[in-house]
């Protein structure tokens, strides 16, 4: 599995010989390569059989992939990667793990809040 802090090269397309280029690419690979330090607050709620949290809202950096949500939520639920665990955003969908905490806080926020329901078994979709 890549890294997300895999080393980024600048593109063919942008060698040095064409300076406009070369400089914007090397501008976006800088901004790229910034982490966002911001945090959004991610709320766990259990549905069905899945065991309820004694703390339910936590502190993500946004610039993390959902999948980092997911290790975190097993690992806080005690489960290991073979174990079944469903997650779901707002009671609606299921994200693909590459999304970002940011992307799914700034379009399904609620309250402030990302709501990620989580359960055993399969609930929806």
């Amino acid at each position: 599995m890549a890294s997300l802090d895999a080393p980024r090269s600048i593109p063919s397309w942008a060698a040095q010989g064409d300076s406009e280029h070369y400089e914007e690419a090397l501008k976006a690979l800088e901004t790229y390569k910034k982490k966002d330090p911001a945090k959004v607050v991610v709320r766990f709620k259990a549905v069905g059989n899945a065991p309820i949290m004694k703390q339910n809202f936590y502190k993500i950096t946004s610039s993390n992939r959902f999948q980092a949500v997911i290790q975190f939520l097993r690992k806080e639920l005690g489960w290991k990667a073979g174990d079944p665990l469903f997650t779901y955003i707002n009671l609606a969908f299921s994200p693909a793990p590459d999304d970002t905490v940011s992307n799914l806080f700034k379009s399904f926020a609620t309250d402030g809040h990302l709501i990620v329901n989580y359960s055993t078994t399969a609930a929806w979709g």
